[in-house]
């Protein structure tokens, strides 16, 4: 799945994967699904594009019925819902602010009032700046970021447990930022290090009620969060740094998130964290 190294380009934040040059790859046509996930509901935050767009195709592929969260990006997020449909399956959107507490409870029952039924959460958008270093970083810019990827998380969780029950799962997106910060993403590392935390504790905490709580952590991946973020001219170098000298491209994360909503692959598996970051490291 290599591709050449993208050329330099902006966007604003939050970024729209259909404007990125080359477009990532979101789907692998070898992924046949098998009914992993057959008559299963999962509301995929994020789930326009990147990372949550490559989830909710694989989930599509293995039987699962869809809710897509995403924050504006109207055009990438019908992309992604014609995309399921075109696989058999139903699949919604809903537009709003994960980091607004409100919002997150609108969404879960809008789900659930769609399809009776909720069984995995993927705790997955995610607020990104490169910075300069925290003088850089002003009380606005932290709270926002706090605010998207940890208070969302944390808000959604809440909202979706009342609904969840023995055999269900939530996958939350980290990423090796927790592992190893890099220096211009301190906000965003902190935030996902919290969510590696987060992860564990509510493992432990639902393990009883037959809930399992596991998490992703990617190393770099082509998504509009790059451009969006990234100074243009370091674009053709990121990715790199990693020991196979490129960036992920979505479709070769989203394997990941099946393997830990699927009850048959997983269902011994609690307070983990897959790793699929192209050899940067060896992580517990």
């Amino acid at each position: 799945m290599q591709e050449s190294p993208p050329p330099p380009q902006h966007q604003e934040l939050p970024g729209q994967e259909s404007k990125m040059v080359p477009a990532p790859i979101d789907e692998d046509p070898r992924y046949q699904g098998s009914g992993k996930l057959a008559k299963k509901v999962a509301l995929i935050t994020g789930g326009d594009s990147g990372i949550g767009r490559a989830v909710a195709i694989a989930f599509a592929k293995e039987g699962a019925d869809l809710a897509l969260v995403y924050l504006n990006e109207e055009e990438d997020a019908e992309f992604t819902r014609h995309r399921a449909q075109e696989l058999g399956r139903d699949c919604i959107k809903i537009s709003g602010d994960v980091g607004d507490e409100e919002f997150t409870r609108r969404a879960v029952a809008q789900t659930v009032q769609k399809f009776g039924h909720l069984d995995i959460l993927v705790n997955n958008a995610a607020e990104q700046q490169v910075t300069h270093g925290i003088e850089e970083i002003d009380d606005a810019h932290l709270e926002r970021t706090i605010r998207t990827n940890l208070f969302g998380y944390f808000h959604m969780t809440k909202a979706a447990l009342p609904h969840l029950k023995e055999g269900d799962a939530i996958i939350n997106t980290t990423s090796i930022q927790a592992y190893e910060p890099k220096p211009g993403l301190m906000d965003y590392a902190t935030t996902k290090a919290a969510i590696l935390n987060l992860t564990r504790s509510l493992a432990k905490e639902l393990s009883p009620r037959g809930i399992r709580v596991n998490g992703v952590a990617p190393g770099p991946v082509w998504t509009p969060l790059i451009p969006a973020s990234y100074p243009s001219d370091k674009l053709p170098e990121f990715g790199k740094d990693t020991p196979m000298k490129r960036p992920a491209q979505p479709a070769e994360i989203a394997p990941s998130y099946v393997f830990l909503a699927s009850d048959i692959d997983s269902s011994y598996m609690t307070g983990q964290v897959l790793h699929p970051n192209g050899g940067s490291g060896m992580y517990s």
